[in-house]
């Protein structure tokens, strides 16, 4: 017998995709100018010009140097590029040792996970909204229960009542996303600092670390000359999970890592427990010649100003038509409500405009919907006029 679990992942695609696909099929019919395609985070921006520069230097060296494995963690000229970069920008004092090279967020995640979950009865809490694919990876990943918290629909911080209720001594591990992916939303320092302090009491009752998984994709991204706080040094057990992905637009290229701070409790077992996890994966020796890309344009952040111009045509359109919305912080996703309690059916009445938006749903907060605005600017501004006449149907202006 084949895995019959395996076989209905495989099976059922997630929304996202399904409704990216349906943008193709429908493309062929109406035009691609026509799809107002707002499903994918897929950045639009180009990378860098450094990247360009690097992967030219990198096509003159010797092929062997350049496609040959390395370490199975990461090359130790990458890994310190890591940890130099994020020294200098954030005071830290990590080492080559501390970093394990991946082929992507996806990867260092499901490693991650994998690496400290050791018991069916083991949980792991996610915060809504998230990111759909953290179910998966904390229960057919890693075999742990998935915890949500609910959504704060408000803005989107901690609601920490729900989470008091819901640590128990099973808790191993809580993950976290700043800015969030699907809402864009930035976690407080407050928030940061009230968490930070909640799973040291809790991991001192419990007798056991309670590790916090920091997922930042997106931790580049943020708008309004604002910074966001770096999360590792304020809760000594923090693990982060990093991508190249969107702050230099390289999602195909599959290249981040994981951060195991020698604070950790037990730091070194972790450490060796994220090697066993990612050996027994397949996940050793992320992409050579993008781990070299990566040392060199570490720090580096795409041209995120196409961004802020998106998210304020958006969020002062969609306002000004009767949508309730928090205002993100950074990332590239607005997070509405939408206009009727079932998002889904909000989302097919969308279509008729060829509107193509993503329910909140699968990321845990019912009565929302995602829109990704890594688009072009046109883009959105004609798609607007159709937002519009979408609310029009609902009788909202």
């Amino acid at each position: 017998m084949i895995n019959t679990e395996m076989m209905g992942l495989g099976n059922k695609r997630s929304v996202i995709r399904d409704i990216f696909e349906y943008g193709n099929q429908r493309a062929k019919i109406v035009g691609r100018e026509n799809i107002f395609d707002f499903s994918l985070g897929n950045p639009n921006v180009p990378a860098p010009a450094k990247v360009a520069e690097v992967i030219e230097k990198i096509s003159k060296m010797d092929p062997v140097a350049v496609h040959g494995y390395t370490s199975a963690q990461g090359s130790e000229s990458c890994r310190k590029a890591m940890a130099d970069d994020l020294n200098r920008r954030f005071g830290t004092s990590y080492r080559p040792e501390n970093f394990y090279m991946t082929c992507g967020a996806a990867a260092s995640l499901i490693i991650t996970l994998r690496a400290l979950v050791g018991s069916i009865d083991d949980e792991v809490i996610v915060f809504a909204p998230f990111f759909p694919e953290y179910q998966m990876w904390i229960t057919s990943g890693a075999g742990a229960k998935c915890v949500i918290i609910p959504a704060q629909i408000e803005d989107f911080q901690i609601d920490f009542a729900a989470l008091e209720e819901k640590l128990s001594a099973n808790t191993k591990a809580l993950i976290v996303n700043s800015p969030n992916n699907p809402c864009g939303v930035v976690y407080s320092e407050q928030t940061i600092a009230r968490l930070a302090a909640l799973l040291e009491e809790k991991s001192a009752e419990y007798g056991h670390p309670i590790y916090l998984i920091s997922d930042e994709p997106y931790r580049e991204i943020v708008f309004d000359g604002q910074k966001i706080p770096f999360i590792a040094p304020a809760y000594r057990n923090t693990i982060v999970c990093y991508s190249f992905s969107k702050s230099l637009s390289m999602p195909g290229e599959r290249i981040g890592y994981i951060l195991v701070p020698d604070c950790v409790e037990n730091a070194a077992d972790v450490y060796a427990a994220v090697c066993g996890a990612g050996r027994s994966l397949g996940y050793v020796c992320a992409p050579s010649m993008f781990q070299m890309i990566a040392a060199e344009c570490a720090g580096l952040t795409s041209d995120i100003s196409v961004y802020e111009t998106n998210r304020k045509l958006l969020l002062d359109g969609l306002r000004s038509f009767g949508y309730t919305c928090v205002a993100p912080g950074g990332a590239f996703y607005l997070f509405p409500r939408s206009l009727e309690p079932d998002a889904g059916a909000f989302c097919e009445k969308a279509k008729k405009y060829d509107l193509l938006l993503v329910p909140g749903d699968g990321f845990g907060a019912p009565g929302h919907f995602r829109i990704s605005y890594c688009v072009q600017t046109e883009t959105i501004e004609r798609a607007l006029p159709l937002f519009k006449k979408l609310a029009e149907d609902y009788g909202v202006i």
